[in-house]
């Protein structure tokens, strides 16, 4: 009998067994029993060793990293990621391969089908699986890596057509943006002034800007002559070959997010005295002074970058510490727009603002904190509309 354990992820608990291949390769697949952990390790056990007793490990096919209908299905998806990972940003192929090799090839590695074989049905099969245990928009997310694996293999003529263009994906889950009021804003940035995040969350809550934005701030993009910020570079984790990497590039989300925004002077003249304070650093610290991120902005006493993901967890930290509701670092950017609209400043100006690629994407996100329009046209309907003035509220006897 196979050897396996329980493994807690998320709260839920995960199947883990472990047996060497054909080859001689520990192999440890993960199996999600989508039970909760509480009140569940019973049943979470009797699974597992089911599982252990009837696990069949699959046939290890020997593809040579030549492409053919012949191949798993699963060995398929791990090549087909190679084959874009040249052509795609670094941060898509993270993207891509943490769904791939997370989710995708341990499923249809254990069904042993194959390329050639693979049917609606089987694709099917996986989506319903994977609701059990995860959101609808997560689901959809692996349709569109499935989908284009299978676009390519059609496209190299390994299958005659797509047939992930078959499946019935499920409905997409409205986002609906979580964000802080004015007076909750306010008393996060009296709470944090003396944090060194300080200027960091201003900067982000002001100007509404991606956390890849912000951090990715250089002191060339701002110019204090003409008073202006330009949003054109990010710095982001990525998961590449196993290890976490932060990821700097010359280029924003879209081509919208590439934007200037006016400097206004309260900002600028904290920007002045970090800046100068930057300096002192350099002075005091010599040749420990890290010289690799020169230039950036968001930088620590040492010169180094700031890691996105710290910034997460510290953010989250610094909240708890002072008793505010807890947010995402993101929904700074939600809580600046929703300032907006509270003020009345119109849906374009707001994706121009914001960076967004087309209004569309704002009125999707935001529409729902748009209530004055809503007030406005309750009170058009009012003016235009006569309502008859009756004593009866309803049906009577």
């Amino acid at each position: 009998m196979i050897a396996g354990h329980l493994q807690i992820k998320n709260d839920y608990y995960y199947m883990v067994l472990s047996y060497l291949d054909a080859n001689g390769k520990r192999k440890q697949p993960w199996f999600p029993t989508g039970l909760p952990i509480k009140n569940n390790k019973k049943r979470a056990e009797k699974m597992l060793l089911e599982l252990r007793q009837t696990y069949v490990p699959p046939a290890e096919h020997k593809s040579n990293g030549e492409l053919s209908a012949d191949m798993l299905f699963a060995d398929y998806m791990e090549l087909w990621l190679e084959v874009v990972r040249n052509s795609i940003e670094i941060t898509t192929f993270s993207s891509y391969t943490q769904m791939v090799k997370g989710k995708i090839v341990p499923y249809f590695r254990k069904t042993g089908v194959k390329l050639g074989e693979l049917q609606a049905r089987h694709i099917q099969s996986f989506y319903l699986y994977e609701l059990k245990t995860v959101c609808p928009n997560t689901v959809i997310h692996e349709h569109a890596n499935i989908h284009k694996a299978l676009k390519y293999a059609v496209k190299m003529d390994l299958i005659p057509f797509n047939p992930a263009d078959k499946v019935e994906r499920p409905k997409k889950q409205r986002y609906i943006a979580d964000y802080y009021r004015q007076e909750e804003l306010e008393r996060l940035l009296e709470a944090s002034k003396d944090h060194p995040y300080s200027l960091l969350i201003q900067m982000t809550a002001f100007y509404g800007l991606r956390r890849s934005e912000a951090l990715g701030l250089k002191w060339d993009a701002i110019d204090f002559e003409r008073d202006t910020i330009t949003i054109k570079h990010i710095v982001t984790n990525a998961k590449i070959d196993g290890k976490c990497e932060i990821v700097c590039a010359d280029r924003a989300k879209t081509k919208s997010s590439l934007r200037s925004l006016p400097l206004v002077s309260n900002i600028r003249e904290k920007l002045l005295a970090l800046r100068e304070q930057q300096k002192e650093n350099r002075r005091v610290c010599g040749n420990c002074y890290s010289k690799k991120y020169d230039g950036y902005v968001f930088v620590d006493a040492m010169g180094n970058i700031l890691n996105p993901r710290s910034v997460t967890a510290n953010f989250s930290k610094l909240l708890e510490q002072n008793g505010l509701r807890h947010i995402r670092f993101h929904d700074l950017r939600h809580s600046c727009a929703s300032l907006l609209l509270a003020n009345d400043v119109p849906l374009k100006q707001i994706q121009e603002w914001l960076g967004h690629s087309d209004i569309g994407t704002t009125a999707n996100i935001y529409s729902h904190l748009d209530y004055k329009s809503k007030i406005t046209s309750a009170n058009v309907m009012d003016n235009i509309l006569t309502l008859p003035d009756t004593g009866q509220t309803g049906w009577h006897t």
